[in-house]
């Protein structure tokens, strides 16, 4: 099947935040919706920001965003990939694309944040070449 990395449109918004929300439950095992707001309206909350969405036969299957935080630096936040489509490259391709988007835009640094326990991603990220800069509480 063809797997397709397109920009955010507000079409993908029911989906999208399914997706995330789906990831956080599955990671957690429970979730508390008052703690993202940002994904009630993607559009607005991401706007000036890159957000990639991965679509497959037409499906939402996975996402990602590229946020400026400073003229030279960019944030990741928000990759998922459905529980299905996991470990066949998915997130990979999200993140190169990101992380292309951010040299074409001139960011010599791209900060991600995660949890200390969330091992797989952290193995995920460091495997694509970034490090562990800090922890904080």
């Amino acid at each position: 099947m063809t797997l397709t990395l397109s920009p955010f449109t507000p079409a993908d918004q029911p989906a999208v935040k399914a997706l995330v929300l789906a990831g956080l439950a599955d990671h957690w095992g429970t979730l508390d919706l008052s703690k993202n707001p940002d994904l009630n309206d993607i559009a607005a909350t991401y706007k000036g920001a890159y957000f990639l969405v991965a679509k497959q036969a037409g499906e939402v299957v996975g996402c990602g965003a590229l946020v400026p935080r400073t003229p030279d630096s960019a944030e990741v936040v928000r990759m998922s990939v459905a529980a299905a489509a996991r470990r066949q490259g998915l997130g990979r391709r999200i993140l190169s694309a990101l992380c292309a988007e951010a040299k074409a835009r001139g960011f010599r640094r791209i900060i991600l944040e995660t949890t200390r326990t969330w091992s797989e991603v952290i193995a995920f990220y460091q495997s694509f070449g970034f490090r562990i800069t800090h922890y904080k509480d």
